[in-house]
């Protein structure tokens, strides 16, 4: 777990969340408590530590009301490896399709790559000096007579010349190595899962030669030498420690994965997805292309609409593995007003962010975002609730003409009024069958 984790409270997490995610305090309570019981348990005795298992959480509510955008941004705050699965793509063992074991490989390859870019991140500067060594290599023209303290000189110009952008535009040749693979491209379309170290000795790698600018190669060869400086086995073994330590899997639609009680057909394979799954919250060790794994401590957040279904439908095993319970707030018009300007990445800023680019301000008048958030309420209830979700369309419908019409010269400053508002949205509200069609 990040070292950061040390000074968030519960409190802080919450804090933090409010930042992007608009009510639903029970949520967010439920989560900012389990990712602090993750840090407290490193922090017990190694007697009983291993006894120690995470209490996986359950969300109940409707679509677009902030479910997965809990569960991301605890993630990001955690800096823990995060993968969002949805039930429904997965069938039991027998059955065509992916299995749940697959949940867990691709979270594996989350952590790698995550670690990778750390790891790489902290050898840049290193990397960029050998990629400037390698590059200077190709531009230094070596005089005839040789003198040691000329040629240095003569590189430490090339140098300064290179970080100035000077032989930006100039072609070069460099040599690109390709990885071969022996299996080709049906590999890819059946899933095969190789890494093998002796694979890729046996079959070894392609060079080629090609042309690019100098300020291309830079960037290729500073990749390539970052590569080299960073230990791969070192960065596999971290991964897969966090993995087992702080990763977190959210699954979506698990309430469509409930069978309706029929001993055939389609809801056999349903039960038989709660019976895969079963396995992997309580704790076993999946097997990856970079080792064993074990899921005994990760994290599973499940969440569904249950519209349909009841999470005591679950099969009984699997709902004793999601203790907390959590019911989600469908959204009012007072949440709607505030997600449109509260978070961080409100739709709001992000209009006026994009329009800025072309050097027209955007503003919204108080009554106008009223007005949005009535109307974006209004078509929830009268059509299907898909939640914040539904605060997309409506403000896509407000600002098309304008943002069609921008860049033009005679358009800088912008006011959205409540009667522009209402002169976009009043007509398609109130035709219910244009607004499902529309909005």
């Amino acid at each position: 777990m990040h070292k950061d984790m040390d000074r968030l409270t519960p409190r802080e997490i919450v804090s933090y969340l409010d930042r992007y995610i608009i009510g639903q305090e029970k949520a967010k309570r439920a989560v900012a408590i389990a990712l602090r019981n993750r840090w407290r348990r490193l922090h017990v005795p190694e007697r009983i530590r291993e006894e120690i298992t995470p209490n996986n959480i359950l969300m109940i509510g409707p679509t677009g009301v902030g479910k997965t955008e809990i569960s991301r941004r605890l993630a990001r705050l955690a800096r823990a490896p995060f993968i969002k699965v949805e039930a429904t793509k997965f069938t039991e063992v027998g059955y065509v399709g992916r299995d749940v074991a697959s949940i867990i490989r691709d979270l594996v390859e989350i952590a790698v790559s995550m670690v990778k870019r750390e790891h790489m991140e902290r050898v840049t500067e290193r990397a960029k000096w050998l990629a400037e060594e390698r590059l200077i290599d190709i531009l230094y023209e070596r005089p005839y007579s040789y003198d040691r303290e000329v040629e240095s000189y003569q590189r430490e110009r090339i140098r300064e010349s290179l970080r100035s952008g000077k032989f930006d535009h100039q072609v070069i040749e460099i040599d690109v190595e390709e990885k071969v693979n022996p299996f080709g491209p049906l590999s890819n379309v059946v899933g095969i899962d190789i890494n093998l170290p002796e694979i890729s000795t046996l079959f070894g790698k392609r060079q080629r030669r090609r042309k690019m600018t100098v300020k291309e190669a830079l960037k290729y060869l500073q990749e390539e030498e970052a590569q080299k400086l960073i230990d791969m086995d070192e960065v596999v073994d971290e991964a897969i420690k966090r993995v087992q330590e702080s990763g977190i899997v959210f699954i979506d639609e698990i309430d469509k994965i409930v069978g309706s009680g029929s001993s055939s057909g389609p809801d056999v394979s349903r039960e038989g997805v709660q019976r895969d799954l079963l396995p992997i919250v309580e704790g076993t060790t999946v097997t990856t292309k970079y080792g064993m794994v074990r899921t005994d401590h990760i994290l599973f957040i499940a969440a569904g609409a249950f519209h349909n279904a009841a999470p005591s439908d679950l099969i009984p095993e699997l709902q004793g593995r999601f203790p907390i319970r959590v019911e989600l707030d469908s959204l009012t018009e007072e949440h709607f007003r505030r997600i449109l300007v509260e978070p961080e990445n409100a739709l709001v800023k992000q209009y006026k962010a994009l329009l800025l680019t072309e050097g027209v301000r955007l503003e919204f008048s108080e009554e106008a975002l009223d007005a949005i958030a009535h109307y974006a309420a209004l078509v929830n209830e009268k059509t299907d609730d898909i939640g914040a979700r539904r605060l997309y369309t409506v403000m896509s419908i407000v600002l098309e003409e304008l943002l069609f019409e921008v860049p033009n010269p005679g358009i800088t400053d912008i006011l959205i009024d409540a009667p522009y508002v209402e002169k976009r949205l009043s007509q398609i509200v109130e035709d219910e069958d244009l607004s499902r069609y529309i909005l």
